[in-house]
């Protein structure tokens, strides 16, 4: 019997934290579901997202700026449903799935001109405009934490959690490539796109890292900068990116990070205690909130990104990783606290739940 093909259009960009969980549903979809993707000219999903997964892109950019610039930005957004529109009836799309963002507004908006469902996941603590305005008009608003819910009124809400890639769902040995030895090891990440500001006080603070004999693998963004390159030693790794993040964050002692909700769910994934230093000038101040989901039950600590950076870091490595003892097994007391603490957060494996949401609508197209 011949399979009956159903057209999934997925309204996905920006970054890692929207882009990851929806490649992961893509790719664990029956292969009866043929995937087209929405996103936005020069952002990640130019590199991330598989050819055969049809990406068709829009001229928009993020509605940020002063008033004047902010509503030409909002309206641009608007009229970005027309060739939507256009793409929805070209490719024949029977169901839209978005992960967030402004590029999910004229999706939703073209998704309900046509009659066409749609389900939309929010993956960080505190929802964005585009699901807290707009979610009330989707099929499901699939959330990443409970505490979501509490944000959004008139949806149909669903926790699932949040899928990440594949890799983390698999048990992987240290990677051959990392510092070897019985010193704490340390993974430093900035998200997909980097973090200066990290990138920067951590090279400051080298001198101290390399003196505590602690393992570094320094994930930098894009690019690997000359600098870091010329500080590489036995116990410091400097890399511009990595296709090894889960194997890393399986077998580390701390994780160092900004605060998306990929990040966060990784952490929780892989019960790795951690540094949070929350991207100031985030929407609706999310990565602060989301920070404190893990901060709140001891397991991690979140400093703010401000002139103190520098000490507040060094501060609490040292505090971390104090030695209670070099006759005691447990010579770091406040670090296995820490692991203890995450090792009791539980979340639900979001793939199946998802796939059972998009599975739903299959039988009616």
């Amino acid at each position: 019997m011949k399979r009956k093909i159903k057209n999934l259009l997925v309204a996905a960009s920006g970054t890692g934290g929207h882009i990851f969980p929806a490649l992961t549903i893509v790719d664990n979809l029956d292969r009866n579901w043929k995937i087209n993707w929405l996103g936005i000219e020069n952002r990640c999903e130019i590199n991330l997202v598989p050819q055969e997964y049809n990406l068709f892109t829009l001229n928009i950019i993020s509605p940020q700026g002063n008033n004047l610039s902010l509503i030409n930005k909002y309206l641009q957004v608007f009229i970005a449903t027309l060739p939507v529109i256009r793409l929805m009836i070209s490719r024949e799309i029977q169901l839209v799935f978005a992960t967030g963002g402004y590029i999910s507004v004229p999706s939703i908006i073209a998704a309900k001109l046509l009659n066409i469902p749609i389900i939309l996941h929010e993956s960080n603590v505190v929802p964005g405009l585009a699901t807290k305005y707009f979610g009330r008009y989707c099929n499901f608003v699939l959330t990443g934490f409970k505490e979501t819910s509490s944000y959004l009124k008139g949806c149909k809400i669903v926790f699932t959690g949040t899928p990440l890639r594949n890799q983390f769902y698999i048990n992987h040995d240290i990677p051959s490539w990392v510092p070897f030895g019985d010193e704490p090891l340390i993974i430093i990440m900035g998200g997909s796109q980097g973090a200066k500001v990290i990138n920067d006080v951590i090279y400051k603070l080298l001198d101290f890292l390399n003196g505590k004999n602690f393992r570094i693998v320094h994930i930098l963004g894009d690019t690997l900068d000359t600098k870091f390159r010329n500080k590489k030693n036995t116990n410091y790794i400097p890399i511009g990116f990595t296709n090894e993040i889960a194997a890393l964050m399986q077998n580390c002692d701390l994780v160092i990070s900004r605060a998306g909700s990929g990040a966060i769910n990784e952490i929780i994934k892989t019960k790795s205690p951690s540094i949070l230093i929350p991207y100031p000038n985030a929407k609706n101040n999310h990565q602060e909130k989301n920070a404190l989901i893990l901060s709140s039950i001891g397991c991690s600590i979140m400093i703010e990104q401000n002139k103190n950076l520098e000490i507040n870091l060094k501060k609490n490595l040292q505090r971390i990783f104090m030695m209670e003892s070099n006759h005691s097994k447990n010579q770091y007391k406040i670090l296995d606290l820490m692991k203890k603490n995450i090792s009791e957060f539980n979340l639900k494996d979001p793939r199946q739940e998802i796939k059972k949401i998009i599975n739903y609508y299959k039988k009616d197209l």
